[in-house]
Protein backbone atom coordinates (compact mmCIF):
# COMPACT_ATOMS: atom_id res chain seq x y z
CA UNK A 1 0.00 0.00 0.00
CA UNK A 2 2.98 2.33 0.42
CA UNK A 3 3.67 2.11 -3.30
CA UNK A 4 -0.06 2.60 -4.01
CA UNK A 5 -0.15 5.74 -1.85
CA UNK A 6 3.04 7.04 -3.47
CA UNK A 7 1.64 6.27 -6.92
CA UNK A 8 -1.54 8.15 -6.11
CA UNK A 9 0.46 11.15 -4.85
CA UNK A 10 2.56 11.07 -8.02
CA UNK A 11 -0.59 11.14 -10.11
CA UNK A 12 -1.68 14.38 -8.35
CA UNK A 13 1.78 15.68 -7.52
CA UNK A 14 1.17 19.31 -8.58
CA UNK A 15 -1.87 19.75 -6.34
CA UNK A 16 -0.17 17.82 -3.54
CA UNK A 17 3.03 19.91 -3.74
CA UNK A 18 1.24 23.27 -3.92
CA UNK A 19 -0.92 22.29 -0.95
CA UNK A 20 2.19 21.26 0.97
CA UNK A 21 3.84 24.61 0.24
CA UNK A 22 0.73 26.53 1.32
CA UNK A 23 0.49 24.47 4.48
CA UNK A 24 4.22 25.00 5.02
CA UNK A 25 3.85 28.78 4.93
CA UNK A 26 1.16 28.55 7.62
CA UNK A 27 3.41 26.31 9.69
CA UNK A 28 6.27 28.77 9.15
CA UNK A 29 4.13 31.61 10.49
CA UNK A 30 3.16 29.42 13.45
CA UNK A 31 6.79 28.63 14.29
CA UNK A 32 7.68 32.31 13.90
CA UNK A 33 4.93 33.42 16.29
CA UNK A 34 6.17 30.92 18.85
CA UNK A 35 9.69 32.26 18.25
CA UNK A 36 8.49 35.83 18.79
CA UNK A 37 7.14 34.87 22.21
CA UNK A 38 10.35 33.00 23.07
CA UNK A 39 12.30 36.05 21.92
CA UNK A 40 10.28 38.38 24.16
CA UNK A 41 10.97 36.17 27.17
CA UNK A 42 14.65 35.91 26.25
CA UNK A 43 14.91 39.70 25.79
CA UNK A 44 13.43 40.22 29.26
CA UNK A 45 15.81 37.74 30.86
CA UNK A 46 18.77 39.15 28.94
CA UNK A 47 17.84 42.66 30.08
CA UNK A 48 18.06 41.55 33.70
CA UNK A 49 21.23 39.51 33.18
CA UNK A 50 23.10 42.24 31.31
CA UNK A 51 22.20 44.82 33.95
CA UNK A 52 24.59 42.98 36.29
CA UNK A 53 22.28 43.63 39.25
CA UNK A 54 21.04 41.38 42.02
CA UNK A 55 18.57 43.93 43.42
CA UNK A 56 16.53 46.75 41.90
CA UNK A 57 15.68 49.58 44.32
CA UNK A 58 12.80 51.74 43.08
CA UNK A 59 10.20 54.20 44.30
CA UNK A 60 7.91 52.75 46.95
CA UNK A 61 4.84 50.90 45.69
CA UNK A 62 5.92 50.95 42.04
CA UNK A 63 6.97 48.18 39.67
CA UNK A 64 9.71 50.22 38.04
CA UNK A 65 12.01 50.81 36.41
CA UNK A 66 11.03 48.72 33.38
CA UNK A 67 7.31 48.28 33.99
CA UNK A 68 6.26 51.73 35.20
CA UNK A 69 7.58 55.12 36.22
CA UNK A 70 9.84 55.35 39.26
CA UNK A 71 11.62 58.36 40.73
CA UNK A 72 14.28 58.49 43.47
CA UNK A 73 16.69 61.16 44.66
CA UNK A 74 20.18 60.40 43.39
CA UNK A 75 21.77 60.73 46.82
CA UNK A 76 19.93 57.62 48.03
CA UNK A 77 22.63 55.50 46.41
CA UNK A 78 25.21 56.55 49.01
CA UNK A 79 23.16 55.36 51.97
CA UNK A 80 22.25 52.13 50.19
CA UNK A 81 25.88 51.39 49.28
CA UNK A 82 26.83 51.44 52.97
CA UNK A 83 24.28 48.84 54.05
CA UNK A 84 25.31 45.28 55.01
CA UNK A 85 25.86 42.75 52.23
CA UNK A 86 26.12 45.26 49.40
CA UNK A 87 29.11 45.15 47.09
CA UNK A 88 28.19 47.91 44.62
CA UNK A 89 25.30 50.28 43.98
CA UNK A 90 24.71 52.58 41.02
CA UNK A 91 22.13 55.13 39.90
CA UNK A 92 20.43 54.59 36.54
CA UNK A 93 17.74 56.29 34.49
CA UNK A 94 15.60 54.76 31.76
CA UNK A 95 13.34 56.45 29.24
CA UNK A 96 12.20 55.62 25.74
CA UNK A 97 12.25 58.13 22.89
CA UNK A 98 13.04 58.63 19.22
CA UNK A 99 16.80 59.14 18.83
CA UNK A 100 17.96 60.88 15.65
CA UNK A 101 21.25 60.15 13.91
CA UNK A 102 22.63 63.15 12.01
CA UNK A 103 24.26 62.21 8.71
CA UNK A 104 24.90 63.87 5.36
CA UNK A 105 22.00 62.00 3.78
CA UNK A 106 19.67 63.41 6.44
CA UNK A 107 18.42 62.61 9.93
CA UNK A 108 17.09 59.15 10.68
CA UNK A 109 15.10 58.33 13.81
CA UNK A 110 15.28 55.10 15.80
CA UNK A 111 13.06 54.27 18.75
CA UNK A 112 15.46 53.54 21.60
CA UNK A 113 15.64 53.21 25.36
CA UNK A 114 18.03 55.87 26.62
CA UNK A 115 19.92 54.72 29.72
CA UNK A 116 21.79 57.09 32.02
CA UNK A 117 24.85 55.57 33.71
CA UNK A 118 27.88 56.78 35.63
CA UNK A 119 30.75 57.42 33.18
CA UNK A 120 34.17 55.97 33.84
CA UNK A 121 32.83 53.06 35.91
CA UNK A 122 32.34 50.05 33.61
CA UNK A 123 32.47 47.71 36.61
CA UNK A 124 29.23 49.06 38.13
CA UNK A 125 25.84 47.41 37.55
CA UNK A 126 23.81 48.90 34.72
CA UNK A 127 26.78 49.36 32.40
CA UNK A 128 26.90 47.80 28.89
CA UNK A 129 28.35 44.36 29.51
CA UNK A 130 30.16 43.68 26.26
CA UNK A 131 31.49 46.02 23.58
CA UNK A 132 31.79 44.94 19.96
CA UNK A 133 33.75 48.07 19.09
CA UNK A 134 34.92 51.34 20.63
CA UNK A 135 35.14 52.07 24.34
CA UNK A 136 33.04 52.73 27.44
CA UNK A 137 31.86 56.17 28.54
CA UNK A 138 34.64 58.21 30.14
CA UNK A 139 33.46 61.82 29.83
CA UNK A 140 30.71 63.45 31.84
CA UNK A 141 28.86 64.77 28.80
CA UNK A 142 27.97 64.15 25.16
CA UNK A 143 29.23 60.59 24.63
CA UNK A 144 27.10 57.54 23.84
CA UNK A 145 27.42 53.77 23.66
CA UNK A 146 24.70 52.19 21.52
CA UNK A 147 23.34 48.73 20.82
CA UNK A 148 24.15 47.37 17.38
CA UNK A 149 20.41 47.14 16.57
CA UNK A 150 20.19 50.93 16.43
CA UNK A 151 22.15 50.87 13.19
CA UNK A 152 24.43 53.66 14.47
CA UNK A 153 28.17 53.59 13.80
CA UNK A 154 31.26 54.72 15.68
CA UNK A 155 31.66 58.46 15.15
CA UNK A 156 27.98 59.09 14.37
CA UNK A 157 26.36 62.17 15.86
CA UNK A 158 23.02 61.47 17.51
CA UNK A 159 20.57 63.95 18.99
CA UNK A 160 18.81 63.38 22.31
CA UNK A 161 16.56 66.27 23.31
CA UNK A 162 18.61 69.46 22.98
CA UNK A 163 22.09 67.96 22.87
CA UNK A 164 24.20 66.10 20.31
CA UNK A 165 26.23 63.04 21.33
CA UNK A 166 29.07 61.20 19.63
CA UNK A 167 28.83 57.41 19.39
CA UNK A 168 32.04 56.05 20.92
CA UNK A 169 31.07 52.40 21.53
CA UNK A 170 28.91 49.60 20.10
CA UNK A 171 27.41 46.86 22.27
CA UNK A 172 24.96 44.01 21.61
CA UNK A 173 21.89 42.31 23.14
CA UNK A 174 21.21 45.42 25.22
CA UNK A 175 17.52 45.94 24.52
CA UNK A 176 14.46 46.84 26.57
CA UNK A 177 11.64 44.41 27.35
CA UNK A 178 9.89 45.89 24.31
CA UNK A 179 12.92 45.07 22.10
CA UNK A 180 13.97 48.72 21.77
CA UNK A 181 17.79 48.97 21.48
CA UNK A 182 19.54 50.84 24.28
CA UNK A 183 21.55 54.04 24.03
CA UNK A 184 23.82 54.69 27.04
CA UNK A 185 24.71 58.29 27.90
CA UNK A 186 26.25 59.94 31.00
CA UNK A 187 23.92 60.04 34.00
CA UNK A 188 23.82 63.84 34.35
CA UNK A 189 22.86 64.25 30.70
CA UNK A 190 20.15 61.60 31.06
CA UNK A 191 18.74 63.28 34.16
CA UNK A 192 18.52 66.56 32.28
CA UNK A 193 16.93 64.92 29.24
CA UNK A 194 14.33 63.03 31.25
CA UNK A 195 13.39 65.29 34.14
CA UNK A 196 14.15 68.88 33.15
CA UNK A 197 11.68 71.12 31.37
CA UNK A 198 12.38 72.87 28.09
CA UNK A 199 13.83 76.40 27.97
CA UNK A 200 10.52 78.22 27.64
CA UNK A 201 9.04 76.31 30.57
CA UNK A 202 12.12 77.10 32.68
CA UNK A 203 11.87 80.82 31.87
CA UNK A 204 8.18 80.89 32.75
CA UNK A 205 8.84 78.99 35.98
CA UNK A 206 11.58 81.47 36.94
CA UNK A 207 9.21 84.39 36.35
CA UNK A 208 6.47 82.83 38.47
CA UNK A 209 8.99 82.12 41.22
CA UNK A 210 10.35 85.70 41.11
CA UNK A 211 6.79 87.06 41.46
CA UNK A 212 6.11 84.86 44.48
CA UNK A 213 6.73 86.93 47.65
CA UNK A 214 7.41 83.76 49.62
CA UNK A 215 10.60 83.21 47.64
CA UNK A 216 11.53 86.76 46.61
CA UNK A 217 12.34 88.23 50.02
CA UNK A 218 14.73 91.19 50.13
CA UNK A 219 15.37 90.37 53.78
CA UNK A 220 16.68 86.90 52.85
CA UNK A 221 19.34 87.40 50.18
CA UNK A 222 20.12 84.38 48.04
CA UNK A 223 16.79 82.61 48.68
CA UNK A 224 15.37 83.37 45.23
CA UNK A 225 18.56 82.23 43.50
CA UNK A 226 18.63 79.00 45.51
CA UNK A 227 15.01 78.18 44.63
CA UNK A 228 15.55 78.95 40.96
CA UNK A 229 18.68 76.81 40.88
CA UNK A 230 16.72 73.90 42.28
CA UNK A 231 14.13 74.37 39.53
CA UNK A 232 16.78 74.12 36.81
CA UNK A 233 18.61 71.10 38.19
CA UNK A 234 17.55 67.49 38.44
CA UNK A 235 18.66 65.07 41.11
CA UNK A 236 16.23 62.28 40.30
CA UNK A 237 16.95 58.78 38.99
CA UNK A 238 14.65 55.89 38.13
CA UNK A 239 16.36 53.16 40.12
CA UNK A 240 19.40 52.08 42.07
CA UNK A 241 20.93 48.82 40.86
CA UNK A 242 22.61 46.79 43.58
CA UNK A 243 25.13 43.96 43.43
CA UNK A 244 25.41 41.92 46.64
CA UNK A 245 28.55 40.46 48.18
CA UNK A 246 29.40 36.80 47.52
CA UNK A 247 27.72 34.53 50.03
CA UNK A 248 24.90 36.97 50.82
CA UNK A 249 21.35 36.09 49.80
CA UNK A 250 19.60 38.93 47.93
CA UNK A 251 16.42 38.56 50.02
CA UNK A 252 18.34 39.17 53.27
CA UNK A 253 20.09 42.20 51.80
CA UNK A 254 16.82 43.62 50.45
CA UNK A 255 14.84 43.47 53.70
CA UNK A 256 16.72 46.24 55.60
CA UNK A 257 16.46 48.55 52.58
CA UNK A 258 12.68 48.07 52.50
CA UNK A 259 12.41 48.59 56.24
CA UNK A 260 14.69 51.55 56.81
CA UNK A 261 14.70 53.36 53.46
CA UNK A 262 10.97 52.94 52.80
CA UNK A 263 11.65 51.91 49.23
CA UNK A 264 10.54 48.94 47.12
CA UNK A 265 13.26 46.39 46.39
CA UNK A 266 12.99 43.64 43.80
CA UNK A 267 15.15 40.55 43.44
CA UNK A 268 15.93 38.87 40.11
CA UNK A 269 12.99 36.48 40.56
CA UNK A 270 10.66 39.40 41.32
CA UNK A 271 11.75 41.27 38.19
CA UNK A 272 11.33 38.17 36.02
CA UNK A 273 7.78 37.78 37.32
CA UNK A 274 7.00 41.43 36.51
CA UNK A 275 8.51 41.34 33.04
CA UNK A 276 7.46 37.85 31.93
CA UNK A 277 4.24 37.08 33.79
CA UNK A 278 2.78 40.59 33.78
CA UNK A 279 4.17 42.64 30.90
CA UNK A 280 4.36 39.78 28.39
CA UNK A 281 1.22 37.98 29.58
CA UNK A 282 -1.15 39.86 27.26
CA UNK A 283 1.10 39.29 24.26
CA UNK A 284 1.34 35.61 25.16
CA UNK A 285 -2.47 35.28 25.15
CA UNK A 286 -2.72 37.01 21.77
CA UNK A 287 -0.02 34.78 20.29
CA UNK A 288 -1.70 31.70 21.77
CA UNK A 289 -5.04 32.62 20.20
CA UNK A 290 -3.33 33.24 16.88
CA UNK A 291 -1.64 29.84 17.02
CA UNK A 292 -5.00 28.15 17.68
CA UNK A 293 -6.52 29.92 14.66
CA UNK A 294 -3.59 28.84 12.47
CA UNK A 295 -3.97 25.24 13.66
CA UNK A 296 -7.68 25.25 12.78
CA UNK A 297 -6.99 26.75 9.33
CA UNK A 298 -4.23 24.20 8.67
CA UNK A 299 -6.52 21.32 9.67
CA UNK A 300 -9.27 22.64 7.40
CA UNK A 301 -6.85 22.87 4.44
CA UNK A 302 -5.53 19.35 4.92
CA UNK A 303 -9.02 17.92 5.41
CA UNK A 304 -10.33 19.64 2.27
CA UNK A 305 -7.46 18.56 0.04
CA UNK A 306 -7.39 14.93 1.21
CA UNK A 307 -11.20 14.73 1.00
CA UNK A 308 -11.32 16.09 -2.56
CA UNK A 309 -8.49 13.77 -3.62
CA UNK A 310 -10.42 10.85 -2.12
CA UNK A 311 -13.65 11.80 -3.89
CA UNK A 312 -11.69 11.97 -7.14
CA UNK A 313 -10.79 8.29 -6.89
CA UNK A 314 -14.01 6.75 -5.63
CA UNK A 315 -14.02 4.24 -8.53
CA UNK A 316 -10.47 3.14 -7.74
CA UNK A 317 -11.36 2.63 -4.08
CA UNK A 318 -14.41 0.59 -5.14
CA UNK A 319 -12.17 -1.63 -7.27
CA UNK A 320 -9.85 -2.18 -4.30
CA UNK A 321 -12.81 -3.24 -2.18
CA UNK A 322 -14.09 -5.49 -4.94
CA UNK A 323 -10.82 -7.43 -5.08
CA UNK A 324 -10.86 -7.90 -1.31
CA UNK A 325 -8.72 -5.06 0.01
CA UNK A 326 -9.37 -4.54 3.71
CA UNK A 327 -10.81 -1.27 5.04
CA UNK A 328 -7.79 -0.86 7.30
CA UNK A 329 -5.49 -0.94 4.28
CA UNK A 330 -7.51 1.72 2.45
CA UNK A 331 -7.61 3.86 5.58
CA UNK A 332 -3.83 3.51 6.02
CA UNK A 333 -3.28 4.60 2.40
CA UNK A 334 -5.26 7.81 2.94
CA UNK A 335 -3.58 8.44 6.29
CA UNK A 336 -0.17 8.11 4.61
CA UNK A 337 -1.14 10.78 2.11
CA UNK A 338 -2.21 13.13 4.90
CA UNK A 339 0.98 12.51 6.87
CA UNK A 340 3.06 13.01 3.74
CA UNK A 341 1.36 16.34 3.23
CA UNK A 342 2.23 17.23 6.82
CA UNK A 343 5.89 16.28 6.35
CA UNK A 344 6.21 18.44 3.24
CA UNK A 345 4.43 21.31 5.01
CA UNK A 346 6.62 21.11 8.09
CA UNK A 347 9.86 21.04 6.08
CA UNK A 348 8.74 24.08 4.07
CA UNK A 349 7.59 25.84 7.24
CA UNK A 350 10.80 25.20 9.19
CA UNK A 351 12.98 26.39 6.31
CA UNK A 352 10.79 29.47 5.79
CA UNK A 353 10.85 30.42 9.48
CA UNK A 354 14.62 30.03 9.61
CA UNK A 355 15.06 32.26 6.56
CA UNK A 356 12.78 35.15 7.54
CA UNK A 357 13.34 35.14 11.33
CA UNK A 358 16.54 37.29 11.17
CA UNK A 359 14.77 40.12 9.30
CA UNK A 360 12.05 40.56 11.94
CA UNK A 361 12.34 43.78 13.99
CA UNK A 362 11.87 41.77 17.19
CA UNK A 363 14.21 38.99 18.24
CA UNK A 364 12.82 35.61 17.09
CA UNK A 365 14.15 32.65 19.05
CA UNK A 366 13.51 29.34 17.25
CA UNK A 367 14.03 26.50 19.70
CA UNK A 368 14.48 22.85 18.76
CA UNK A 369 11.90 21.79 21.33
CA UNK A 370 9.31 24.07 19.71
CA UNK A 371 10.13 22.60 16.30
CA UNK A 372 9.71 19.05 17.60
CA UNK A 373 6.44 19.95 19.26
CA UNK A 374 5.32 21.68 16.06
CA UNK A 375 6.15 18.56 14.03
CA UNK A 376 4.20 16.34 16.42
CA UNK A 377 1.19 18.68 16.33
CA UNK A 378 1.38 18.86 12.53
CA UNK A 379 1.26 15.07 12.28
CA UNK A 380 -1.62 14.93 14.75
CA UNK A 381 -3.60 17.61 12.89
CA UNK A 382 -3.03 15.86 9.56
CA UNK A 383 -4.08 12.51 11.03
CA UNK A 384 -7.26 13.98 12.48
CA UNK A 385 -7.98 15.89 9.27
CA UNK A 386 -7.78 12.64 7.27
CA UNK A 387 -10.65 11.04 9.20
CA UNK A 388 -13.27 12.75 7.01
CA UNK A 389 -11.69 11.34 3.84
CA UNK A 390 -11.26 7.90 5.44
CA UNK A 391 -14.91 7.86 6.42
CA UNK A 392 -15.93 8.74 2.88
CA UNK A 393 -13.66 6.03 1.43
CA UNK A 394 -14.93 3.32 3.76
CA UNK A 395 -18.53 4.10 2.84
CA UNK A 396 -17.89 3.40 -0.87
CA UNK A 397 -19.94 0.50 -2.27
CA UNK A 398 -17.81 -2.04 -4.19
CA UNK A 399 -20.59 -2.19 -6.78
CA UNK A 400 -19.57 1.28 -7.95
CA UNK A 401 -16.54 -0.36 -9.59
CA UNK A 402 -18.80 -1.95 -12.21
CA UNK A 403 -21.70 0.50 -12.06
Amino acid sequence: MISLAARDIGHNWAKFLLTGIGLGLLIGVTLTMAGVFRGMVDDAQTLLTNSGADLWVVQKDTQGPYAESSSLKDDVVRSIAGMPGISQAANVTYFTMQVSVLRHEGAKETRSMVVGIEPGAPHLPGQPSHLLAGRHLTKSHYEAVVDVKTGFRIGDKIQIRRHVYEVIGITQRMVSSGADPMVFIPLKDAQEAQFLKDNDAIVNERLRTALNPSFNRPSVPGLLDAVQNLQTSSRNVNAVLVRVLPGWHPDFVAEPIRRWKHLTVYTRDDMEEILVKKLIATSAKQIGMFLVILAIVSAAIVAFIIYTMTLGKIREIAVLKLIGTKNATIAWMILQQALGLGVIGFVVGKVSATIWAPIFPKFVLLLTQDALMGFALTMLICALASTLAIRAALSVDPAQAIG
